[in-house]
């Protein structure tokens, strides 16, 4: 892996990234596995296909209303760092490197982890010797798991390409992103093709709009409360924790704006295209679980149709619906589908990441040598800090809790960038925006009311996974003073 020198690193990024490249980067960072996971717990909370559908649906619009609010930003400041270019233009520095901060420390890393380990589980089940259970070797009393092993030689693997070099890791984006979405395609067309099932069928529309949250003990079923008023909005902020982190990560291509073509068209044309892309699959893909299986079940059960979409095996509702189709095949086809897409979603990932800590560096609010180029113009010291500390949360098993921890920061931070655009707006009136965000003011301050009101709803309703978000927020405060203080002798690598 090249390192980079002052000598020799190139000055600028090559822009190698055309539409079609950068609304892969879009499309390929969404899909990962999510979408074939959590509509089991989307369904447990909110107990009807109807508000299944729906809380898909509004994500799907909240995205794209941040998306095509982000496209302005995008187009005003065509920047490598996106984000925390972005949030430190219309705020502070303190702000950016605040989100730059747990950006790399939660965010994006764990991220990477959460889907290498997400690909490691589903290898497994083409090769069961690389599962969880397998015992790699122990070190000074830390188990490491044959699957660890797998996501960790996945991240460095990627990591490895990218540092080579952009048009190796655009490759990569490019082919893994058409395959997983002809994949995700082909399911939703077959799934209602050739999997619907009339019992199904009119099981989820007998009870098309009966809301309920049915809470889990153990592996049995607590209690079943029926929902109506403000229990059901509650219920329904809960449930999209699920389907818009599935939905993340779509501002990724922002990150690399110094490499797009003609950035400040296409970056926003990118962002449209890519999240309204993945919201229609997303919600078709429910369709097909609602055509094939029914929404309600036990985790007694033995057979999928008993489970239902709430108590899927290991929620892999994509597994039990292809199985309708496909029988015991489904599984490996499914475990494929799934590897093919954790793959690519990680290389859109780990390729962005890298360059939100290189324009922090080149603010002297991270090491410095992060923010030079290598010889093969992309930042490899921010790569191999980025896979470094990625693997160590893979390796640590916590990553699941710590991205739990900050869905509470990543909305925020979310809220705080598209305000930027009216603050902006305001300050800034004559500057260059070749893409005016659509529908302003009143879309994207819709998006800033719906984000809110799902803070409000996570402040409430899971306040343990909101305050540990407040904390890595403000631990970043006396963090953002140190680096200023010390960052002409502390920050090398």
């Amino acid at each position: 892996m090249s390192h980079p020198s002052t000598s020799s690193a190139p000055v600028e990024f090559k822009r190698e990234l055309r539409l079609f490249d950068s609304t892969m980067i879009v499309v390929g960072s969404m899909i990962g596995s999510g979408i074939f996971i959590v509509s089991a717990d989307i369904a447990r909370t909110v107990g009807s296909p109807g508000y299944l559908l729906l809380v898909w649906v509004i994500t799907g619009i909240v995205t794209i209303v941040g998306a095509l609010s982000y496209g302005e930003l995008a187009g005003m400041m065509p920047h490598a760092g996106g984000q925390y270019v972005y949030l430190r233009e219309a705020y502070s520095p303190l702000v950016g490197f605040l989100y730059g901060w747990t950006f790399f420390l939660v965010i994006q890393t764990g991220t990477i982890a959460a889907v290498g380990i997400a690909f490691a589980k589903f290898t497994a089940v083409l090769f069961p010797a690389l599962g969880e259970g397998a015992t790699a070797f122990s070190l000074l009393g830390l188990r490491v798991s044959n699957a660890q092993l797998v996501a960790i030689g996945s991240i460095a693997l990627l990591t490895l390409v990218n540092a080579r070099g952009l048009h190796g890791g655009k490759i990569i984006q490019n082919f893994f992103t058409v395959v997983k979405t002809a994949a995700l395609l082909a399911l939703i067309v077959l799934g209602i093709a050739l999997g619907s099932n009339a019992g199904a069928i009119e099981a989820n529309l007998s009870r098309f709009w009966e809301a309920s949250w049915t809470h889990v003990s153990g592996s049995s079923v607590g209690a079943i409360v029926p929902l109506s008023g403000l229990g059901l909005l509650a219920a329904l902020g809960v449930a999209m924790v699920g389907s818009l982190f599935s939905s993340d990560a779509w501002h990724s291509i922002t990150s690399t704006a110094s490499e797009v073509v003609n950035p400040r068209k296409n970056i926003p044309l990118s962002l449209a295209l890519g999240a309204t892309t993945v919201t229609v699959l997303y919600v078709a893909a429910n369709v097909a679980y609602l055509m094939t299986l029914p929404l309600s079940g036990s985790p007694e059960a033995s057979d999928v149709m008993g489970r239902g979409i709430q108590f899927a095996s290991a929620e892999r509702v994509g597994t039990a619906a292809a199985s309708t189709i496909f029988g015991t095949p489904a599984l490996v086809l499914m475990a494929g589908l799934i590897m093919v897409s954790t793959f690519g979603c990680n290389n859109g990932l780990i390729l962005a990441g890298a360059r939100v800590t290189y324009a922090m560096a080149r603010d002297g609010l991270f090491f410095r040598k992060v923010g030079i180029l290598n010889s093969h113009a992309v930042p490899g010291r921010g790569l191999v800090l980025q896979a470094i500390w990625a693997s160590a949360l893979c390796l640590s098993g916590t990553y699941g809790d710590l991205l739990d921890y900050v869905v509470f920061a990543v909305l925020v931070f979310y809220i705080l960038t598209v305000a930027g655009v009216f603050i902006l707006r305001k300050e800034r009136p004559d500057a260059d925006r070749p893409y005016r965000a659509f529908g302003y003011p009143v879309l994207p301050a819709l998006y800033v009311a719906a984000a809110a009101a799902i803070c409000v709803d996570l402040l409430v309703y899971k306040p343990d996974y909101t305050w540990p978000s407040v904390l890595i927020l403000l631990l970043g405060v006396p963090a953002y003073a140190l680096w200023r203080k010390f960052s002409t002798t502390a920050t090398t690598l």
